[in-house]
């Protein structure tokens, strides 16, 4: 029974290689393509699962794969939050300006009601 427990571990390492292979992004994937990486892990057994591990598997890091920039909900984005402070404060001015211009027909209002 004890002579099969290596054979077990390479087999379950060989399939964890080929599903990783299988799962990972095309455009993460290093050094050759992916199908590539597929055959050398199915032909080349403890070989190709040392390859994969060591030259093709994508680097992650802590958020996910390197390659992919890390999506943002919107209120943690500074970009989207900028945008919507220079949207506030064109309302305001608008907001300002409309007061303004009411404010300068009511005077031409009372200096043409003064002048009749």
């Amino acid at each position: 029974m004890l002579r099969y427990v290596p054979l077990l571990i390479i087999v379950g390492l060989e399939l964890f290689a080929l599903i990783d292979c299988l799962r990972s992004e095309r455009a993460d994937v290093r050094t050759l393509p992916k199908s590539a990486w597929v055959l050398i892990i199915i032909l080349l057994p403890i070989v190709g699962l040392v390859l994969w591990f060591t030259l093709g598997r994508p680097r992650y890091n802590a958020a996910g794969p390197a390659a992919r920039p890390a999506v943002l909900a919107p209120d943690d984005d500074p970009e989207f939050l900028r945008n919507l402070d220079v949207a506030r404060r064109q309302r305001a001015e608008e907001e300002r300006l409309e007061k303004l211009r009411r404010d300068l027909e009511e005077r031409e209002r009372k200096l043409r009601d003064q002048d009749s």
